[in-house]
């Protein structure tokens, strides 16, 4: 081979592994912050995966707020109107949280069944539904009226 066609050669091997090792980079940092959704009734059919943080949204259950200990703990249930999980969140509520209100709840699931939430995100106003919400809980409508 010629001096200058070898040094080509390299050249574009060098590259194609750069841009090889940036592809590779990146699709790592985004697998990272992928955050899959499950509505209640696929957590407890055991489809949501356990020790792996991920969205869970439904409906808060109406009287199933409460606070167990003094502090900033808050345990409730979410529903999806067929199945409900037991969700526990340390911190300050957002302000449109309330019983009988969509809500998606980020964090993991526990051996126990619980969600132990990161992150509580409340729906804007009264006519806003987040779309896996109101997916998820169509579903569960359809699958309880067959």
């Amino acid at each position: 081979m010629r001096p200058r066609r070898r040094q080509r050669f390299i050249l574009v091997g060098l590259l194609l592994a750069g841009v090889g090792i940036a592809i590779t980079l990146a699709l790592l940092a985004l697998r990272e912050n992928i955050n899959l959704f499950f509505s209640p009734s696929q957590v407890v059919a055991g489809e949501a995966p356990q020790g792996t943080s991920f969205r869970l949204g439904g409906m808060v259950v109406e009287g199933s707020v409460g606070r167990p200990g003094g502090d900033l703990t808050v345990r409730f249930d979410l529903t999806d109107t067929a199945q409900a999980v037991t969700v526990t969140y340390t911190g300050i509520l957002p302000d449109l949280f309330r019983e009988g209100q969509g809500i998606v709840a980020q964090g993991k699931l526990l051996p126990d069944g619980t969600f132990q939430a990161k992150q509580v995100l409340a729906k804007h106003d009264e006519n806003y539904m987040p779309p896996e919400v109101e997916d998820a809980i169509e579903k569960a409508h359809a699958m309880g009226v067959q």
